[in-house]
């Protein structure tokens, strides 16, 4: 196998699936590796690529972009190229898009030299089988946790050769194959949406079909997980996939990174959070793929207004919402709490936010980033899932005592105005709630230590380095 320019530095194709909670980790890896003055070829649509963070001048002649277009799809709106141009149930048709690409991408690789390393996302199912037919080393990267990719279980139950998981009750409770206790399992009102990625698509392929073939195929998985945090999953995933598993770290992002310049929104929102008290504020943020209805906006809403405590809300549209799909906060709230609360309904760059002295808890939709940025900082959690990740996350941190999460009806997952105050209070200001408070701090060890987790990167790089030079020899 060649690399690009013979001097023993790697060439590595990376291919993100189209939500920007995916792209922005791929490219955050995509610049550790060109630090290491190896090139990166990064594959998305025009207007994702445009809409990225820029790169630092020194890693421009390293990491290349590569435009492709996605075929049109009956369905998918136009102009959609992300999951934040659509609503939840066109989502499928943007997977139906990105399966369209395999020919281009087919292409691609006949046309160019070869690359040393491909690094695709959970959907590129039909990437593998591809990449071993033109002798390419590839390599799955999940931006996701090891106790998720575990808990879907072996490559065999995911393509229902022999699924083991049938009832909805069954992903209440952790599954045959982890040996070692643990809390981590659905709630019965969290499984409609792993019960429903078994169920095929308009092409007849399921998301865990995906997700099996893409783990059957690949050559190694790399995971934003590190070995300083829940260890005992990473070592599980090897028992099950019998493949190397390289935690890549958990790549604390910087404001730098981000991208998150001081511009105008910030000068207000900085303002504002400048008239609370050290601590004092508990920063709302539910991820941009939650959509709320109308009763979950108005409990959490009263709830926030009963704690009595001060509230930076940052509440936006979902992708893809119009007029008809619109929600309101209950009549007189803003008026209310004008004086302790902002409902902050443009971007927000969160992670300043976070950072911000009065800020002293974060209510979360537990997605694995807004994690890892929230204990960044140190904030305790206050976690209120809701789908995918989400759910499993919640059981770990709060089996870890970090957090706690917001009181839900079993089936329903209706949660009342009650439960969101009485859950606030206790992680911000209850003197039984400094458990939850000093173990939040106490993870920033892990979880703010960039250095640790530079380390976890040299490592992933050496062993692509490695592995290339295996392959040369052999």
């Amino acid at each position: 196998m060649a690399s690009f320019n013979g001097n023993g530095k790697l060439h590595v194709v990376m291919f993100p699936w189209l939500g920007f909670g995916h792209m922005i980790p791929f490219l955050e890896l995509a610049k550790s590796i060109a630090h290491k003055g190896h090139k990166v070829t990064f594959i998305s649509t025009p207007r994702n690529i445009q809409r990225l963070p820029k790169l630092p001048p020194n890693l421009l002649p390293l990491i290349h972009f590569v435009k492709f277009t996605l075929p049109k799809v009956h369905g998918l709106p136009q102009n959609a190229e992300a999951t934040l141009d659509v609503r939840g149930d066109q989502i499928q048709y943007l997977k139906i898009a990105i399966d369209g690409l395999e020919t281009e991408f087919t292409r691609f690789l006949h046309n160019s030299v070869p690359p040393d390393w491909i690094i695709h996302d959970f959907l590129h199912y039909w990437l593998p089988p591809l990449a071993a037919k033109l002798n390419i080393s590839c390599a799955h990267f999940s931006i996701i946790n090891a106790w998720f990719i575990a808990f879907l279980g072996p490559s065999s139950t995911l393509i229902q050769v022999s699924h083991p998981r049938t009832e909805p009750e069954h992903f209440t409770v952790p599954p045959e194959w982890v040996p070692f206790p643990t809390k981590v399992a659905y709630r019965l009102h969290e499984t409609p949406w792993i019960t429903g990625s078994f169920e095929p698509n308009e092409l007849g392929v399921s998301d865990m079909y995906r997700l099996g073939m893409t783990f059957f195929g690949c050559d190694a998985f790399f995971i934003r997980h590190c070995d300083e945090f829940e260890p005992q999953w990473l070592n599980l995933l090897r028992e099950i996939h019998q493949k190397p598993v390289i935690p890549v770290g958990l790549m604390p992002p910087s404001v730098q990174d981000r991208g998150e310049e001081i511009n105008e929104a910030w000068v207000s929102i900085s303002e504002l959070l400048g008239k609370q008290k050290e601590g004092s504020v508990v920063y709302v943020a539910l991820g941009s793929e939650v959509t709320l209805s109308q009763q979950q906006l108005t409990e959490l809403a009263l709830g926030l207004e009963l704690s009595g405590l001060p509230f930076f809300w940052a509440l936006r549209k979902p992708p893809g919402s119009d007029e008809s799909d619109s929600v309101e906060l209950p009549g007189g709230f803003e008026e209310r709490t004008k004086d302790r609360g902002v409902v902050w309904t443009g971007w927000a760059p969160q992670l300043r936010v976070l950072g911000h002295d009065s800020v002293g808890g974060f209510l979360t939709h537990c997605g694995w980033s807004s994690i890892i940025e929230g204990l960044n900082f140190g904030l305790p959690l206050i976690m209120l899932p809701f789908f995918v990740d989400q759910g499993l996350n919640a059981r770990v941190f709060e089996e870890k005592k970090v957090g706690i999460e917001i009181l839900r009806d079993e089936r329903d997952g209706s949660f009342t105005r009650n439960s969101v105050a009485e859950s606030v209070r206790l992680v911000m200001v209850d003197g039984e709630g400094s458990i939850y408070r000093d173990n939040a701090w106490e993870m920033k060890k892990i979880f703010g230590d960039k250095e640790g987790q530079d380390r976890h990167i040299e490592s992933f790089v050496e062993y692509l380095e490695n592995h290339k030079r295996v392959l040369k020899d052999s």
